[in-house]
């Protein structure tokens, strides 16, 4: 029986995740289940880049999970995640079948490898306006004032991490916590990454072809469907600027332009925040995506076979 009970492709935006996810699923009896924050939501498709007919693979539909689960508008937050999560992962795994988790949200797959049991403990809205008005210094020593065991493999570098931090020393010094029984996750981590210039060149090509065949027209859907101009720059990026370009404080060239730069952006942050999980001790085998996607999914099989 093998040691690992889950299997994760995780990498940043436009690597082609859900291609090699879908193969691998089919090759060992697999369900997907989608770690994407936007994908979540109903109606944003071209903008998150669902690309649902990816789950069909040589005729054979593959399951997938948590798309298409919320209506736009709405909040979904990393605790909503981890309990539907773990709702897809225990019903996959009661018929047989392999959980796999894929996407780009590092927050969301990170909360469920470490210290998954404190993100439900609720924010403390008042504490966090105090402690916004303190520097780096001054958090490390406010937090210093707990027991260690409290604050145990807490990032002193960040700030916003040392103010979740006190904030959660805070309430398990306060109140008598016990965090839900959950199934114990054994996964095996395969990450895709591409040349920084491959990468943006990606990007941009998708991004283009995003913009000509309806991503503004979803966004003008969005909006007479009743989904707030607030909301849809909350949900940011493509959801961000196409707004802007509607309410003409930029024109199709600069969002275009300001756009790819974002994304671009984004992707960076989505490798060094998987990195960060490297150094917190998540084992990931990286492949790098080329052109070649058959060598690329065979590499990957022969991989999983020899732990699974």
């Amino acid at each position: 029986m093998s040691e690992h009970n889950l299997l994760i492709v995780l990498g940043a935006t436009a690597v082609g995740k859900t291609q090699l996810a879908v193969q691998l699923a089919k090759s060992f009896n697999g369900e997907v289940i989608s770690a994407d924050s936007r994908q979540v939501f109903k109606g944003m498709d071209i903008g998150t880049g669902k690309d649902l007919s990816e789950y069909l693979v040589d005729g054979v539909k593959i399951p997938y999970h948590l798309i298409d689960i919320r209506e736009a508008g709405d909040h979904y937050h990393v605790n909503a995640f981890k309990e539907d999560f773990y709702q897809a992962f225990e019903d996959i795994s009661n018929r047989g079948k392999l959980p796999m988790l894929c996407g780009g949200t590092g927050m969301y797959i990170h909360s469920l490898l470490q210290n998954h049991d404190l993100t439900s403990i609720p924010v403390d809205a008042d504490l966090r306006q105090e402690l916004l008005m303190l520097d780096k210094v001054e958090l490390q020593q406010r937090l210093n004032v707990y027991p260690q065991e409290l604050r145990k493999n807490v990032d002193y570098s960040s700030a916003k991490r040392l103010i979740r931090a006190i904030e959660i020393a805070k309430f398990l010094s306060e109140n008598d916590y016990q965090p839900e029984e959950r199934p114990v996750l054994k996964p095996f981590v395969i990450g895709l990454y591409n040349e920084v210039e491959t990468r943006r060149s990606k990007i941009l090509n998708r991004l283009d072809a995003r913009l000509s065949n309806g991503l503004i027209e979803e966004v003008e859907v969005l909006l007479a469907k009743g989904v707030s101009k607030e909301m849809l720059v909350f949900y940011g990026l493509e959801y961000k600027f196409v707004t802007a370009y509607l309410n003409k404080q930029i024109d199709f060239d600069t969002l275009r332009e300001r756009l790819g730069i974002a994304i671009c952006q984004f992707a960076k942050r989505q490798m060094t925040f998987f990195r960060k999980m490297e150094k917190d001790g998540v084992k990931i085998q990286w492949l790098l995506a080329g052109e070649d996607r058959k060598a690329l999914t065979e590499e990957a099989i022969e991989l999983v076979s020899k732990n699974f």
